[in-house]
């Protein structure tokens, strides 16, 4: 990466300066919507659950809140490599070209380097060759075969290595001491973090103009979204989409699986300490990973996110069977958590129900990836969401 001393400020000013950077190289992607999501979004809906007598469930429903939900969904499932991770990627790169010395030097012949077994690593491996740059990605040897196939396909080195953190890092370490190239992080960097935050100035671009489309829209008071909900894993997206938002009056939320300690980010976000470390198997595997230095910067340290939910397994199951069936869309479980929050989370529910009244709320929903195998996918609906326990 380059020097994070040379990075752009974290500023909604320097998430615009990433835009046009990789405005040559990544998709604007397209902004959907759902009446009948929306729909259900506004009725009484029920998380997973088991155990309840009739009588208590229906009082239970009787209680639940019917927030005024209008949901826009923003899909960067289309994005290159299927995944927002490209836009990080490309920054990262436009921004080491521009380290001073670092061409001169001879680091575009040294390369780049990452360890990444998920949309990183592919979209690392794009942004690179994209560039004439060699990159040399270290994935442990458990990887997906299709992932492994994917990141060589984008022209990457492969360097295999064990599946602890401390195993890839040690096999990262020996690329570099061998080869020369630099590292670039998934998530906990600057040049990551403004790079991701480009999606969020796209969708809020994208949704006040659609609405200014509408029937009788020239008219309505509203003219752009009042939240939006990002997955969060690592947090570099949801930390730039925070950054995208900063002085607009758009709350921006983290969404996490609750499986096995998953929703780290929500924990430290409570407590004002930043949660180091998570070891959990939900099906939301590109949400495994614990929240890092510098988007904690922003999130927690800066408040710039306006809360975080969790959800479990079988509702993010059950989400992204409604994104298929009614969205028609191809989405990964980590994709569907936002969505799952804004349709089971009765937290963020009553929430938007109070604050929001009659008048209701646009929501943003971030998709953020698609990259999910058919034989998973069969798995997750066969079994409901039920494999991670996330529901027990």
């Amino acid at each position: 990466m380059a020097d994070p001393s040379t990075s752009p400020p974290l500023t909604r000013a320097s998430v615009a300066e990433a835009r046009e950077l990789i405005r040559p190289f990544v998709h604007r992607t397209p902004v959907i919507t759902s009446s009948s999501l929306s729909a259900l979004a506004s009725t009484c809906t029920s998380a997973s659950g088991s155990g309840q007598g009739q009588g208590e469930a229906k009082a239970k429903a009787e209680a639940k809140a019917k927030p005024k939900l209008r949901l826009w969904f923003k899909c960067e499932n289309f994005q290159k490599v299927g995944a927002f991770k490209a836009r990080g990627a490309f920054h990262a790169i436009e921004r080491l070209k521009r380290e001073p010395g670092w061409l001169a030097g001879g680091g575009a012949e040294r390369g780049v380097v990452t360890h990444s077994s998920g949309n990183h690593a592919q979209a690392l491996s794009l942004a690179a060759r994209e560039n004439g740059i060699p990159a040399y990605i270290v994935m442990p040897t458990i990887s997906a075969p299709p992932k492994i196939a994917a990141t060589k396909g984008y022209g990457a080195t492969v360097v295999f290595s064990g599946s602890t953190s401390a195993e890839r890092e040690a096999v990262t370490a020996r690329v570099v001491e061998d080869t020369g190239a630099r590292l670039v992080p998934p998530y906990d960097h600057p040049d990551i973090v403004l790079g991701q935050g480009t999606l969020g100035l796209e969708f809020q671009e994208q949704v006040e103009r659609m609405m200014a489309e509408e029937e009788g829209g020239a008219d309505r008071k509203k003219k752009g979204l009042d939240a939006i909900i990002a997955p969060c894993g690592g947090g570099g997206m949801l930390s730039g989409v925070a950054l995208s938002c900063e002085g607009t009056g758009i709350r921006v939320f983290g969404a996490e699986p609750s499986f096995q300690g998953a929703d780290d980010a929500k924990r430290g976000f409570e407590s004002g300490v930043r949660v180091e470390a998570v070891s959990s198997l939900t099906v939301a595997d590109g949400l495994r990973t614990p929240l890092g230095r510098v988007p904690w910067s922003v999130l927690g340290e800066r408040r710039l996110a306006a809360g975080f939910y969790s959800v479990a397994d079988a509702d993010v199951v059950r989400a992204m069977r409604l994104a298929y069936e009614r969205l028609k869309v191809v989405v990964e479980p980590s994709a569907a958590v936002p969505l799952a929050v804004a349709l089971y989370d009765e937290g963020f529910r009553a929430m938007v129900e109070r604050e929001a009244g009659e008048e209701g709320w646009d929501v943003g929903i971030v998709f953020s990836g698609g990259n999910v195998s058919l034989e998973a996918l069969g798995k997750l609906f066969a079994e409901g969401g039920d494999a991670g326990e996330g529901s027990k």
